[in-house]
């Protein structure tokens, strides 16, 4: 485990805040997002500020903010003194740890030094860039607006100015070889990154991609080439020090997103913003938390003094659902997950990781069995959403 990253979860508390607007909208994407236009953005800094008061009221937590992401959308697209109003009020409720780390996604579109400067002034300390692909033929298929020179020039001027720097890549697209892939990545990994999160492609429902999907006009690579991917992408990380550890995610040792691994650990995290998901601690028990996934109707919601809030739904989660969870999250994880942590204030679902079901996977290749840890293998990895599923049923 990397110096970065606390080996405990007890004293972890992260705040992922979305921001739901984009220039355009992506037709792979199925996130909560909606075309950046006439937005007031002030009024939307006294909505995430109502949230966070709204919810600073609900929980009691000991220790201060380690992580606060911004995602989106296009959080690029927010005034940095939006973005430092919302950081101080998070400060002003549940208190931001000396060394918190700040994420902040963005696409290249846009960037210059000077707002680049702002963004870290504003105290952003990562910096995430959503560059998909470095092929301007890819990028036109994908629905990006930059190409591939201005990623480059973009991604050149964060590294100067944050100590953590992360890309985005999508691969496993229609037609993608190994080869012209590893030619990609190889471009991609030139430009030193930090981190990188390559993520193969997926085909949503309601999506276009999925309409093109579905009418058989699009159709993604067979099994054994998305297998041939996924290997190369491992390999060639490993070779320039960006270590695998977890699925889709590679990093510099130190460099790790801790946002994520502290949600993939099971630690609790605020969710601001419309739609936004949160994992909260309310007397003692985990609750689940969901905004109004409407971007008008959220900030409303929150301006509405009868109401005060943007949630949808606020529900008590069951220690059996805490532990599915937590088993599914935590094998993304190289690490995998520690049985100590995973049964710790929660209940595993009758005949859940029975011995006998355990030593099958093994045998089978798809787990590791280490004393106190559950790990998935490469080949787990690779069927991780059918390896749960038989790890919780009898």
């Amino acid at each position: 485990m990397s110096e970065r990253l606390d080996a405990s979860i007890a004293d972890s508390l992260g705040v992922y805040v979305h921001w739901p607007f984009c220039l355009s909208i992506c037709p792979y994407c199925d996130f909560n997002v909606h075309v950046f236009k006439n937005v007031d953005q002030d009024s939307w800094l006294k909505a995430y500020a109502a949230e966070i008061q709204h919810l600073g009221n609900l929980t009691d937590y000991a220790h201060p903010v380690t992580s606060v992401f911004f995602g989106g959308g296009t959080p690029s697209l927010v005034r940095p003194d939006i973005l430092e109003g919302v950081l101080n009020e998070i400060a002003s409720v549940w208190g931001l740890a000396q060394n918190a780390e700040i994420s902040l996604e963005a696409n290249p579109v846009g960037l210059d030094r000077p707002l680049l400067e702002d963004l870290k002034r504003a105290g952003i300390t990562r910096f995430s860039m959503g560059v998909q692909s470095l092929d301007d033929e890819a990028l036109s298929f994908l629905g990006r607006t930059h190409n591939a020179a201005d990623a480059i020039s973009a991604f050149a001027l964060a590294r100067d100015l944050f100590e953590y720097t992360s890309l985005d890549l999508i691969y496993s697209r229609p037609d993608q070889t190994v080869a012209a892939w590893a030619a990609e990545l190889t471009t991609a990994l030139a430009l030193a990154p930090d981190h990188l999160s390559a993520y193969q492609l997926t085909i949503e429902q309601g999506t276009n991609f999925g309409k093109l999907h579905q009418a058989g006009r699009l159709t993604l690579p067979d099994e054994d080439v998305q297998i041939g991917l996924y290997d190369i992408t491992q390999s060639l990380c490993h070779d320039v020090g960006l270590v695998t550890y977890e699925v889709s995610n590679h990093a510099r040792p130190g460099h790790e997103s801790r946002h994520n691994i502290q949600c993939w650990q099971g630690a609790p995290y605020i969710g601001i913003g419309p739609g936004a998901h949160g994992r909260i601690d309310i007397g003692g028990q985990r609750h689940a938390s969901i905004g109004i996934k409407q971007p008008a109707a959220w900030l409303a919601s929150t301006s509405d003094i009868s109401v005060g809030h943007g949630l949808a739904s606020l529900e008590c989660l069951s220690n059996e659902e805490v532990f599915e969870e937590r088993l599914m999250f935590g094998l993304r994880l190289v690490d995998g997950v520690s049985f100590s942590d995973i049964f710790k204030n929660t209940t595993a679902p009758d005949g859940a990781l029975g011995p006998a079901k355990i030593d099958f996977l093994v045998g089978a290749g798809l787990l590791e069995d280490r004393r106190d840890r559950l790990v998935a293998t490469r080949s787990g990895r690779l069927v991780l959403d059918r390896l749960v599923a038989e790890l919780l049923i009898a």
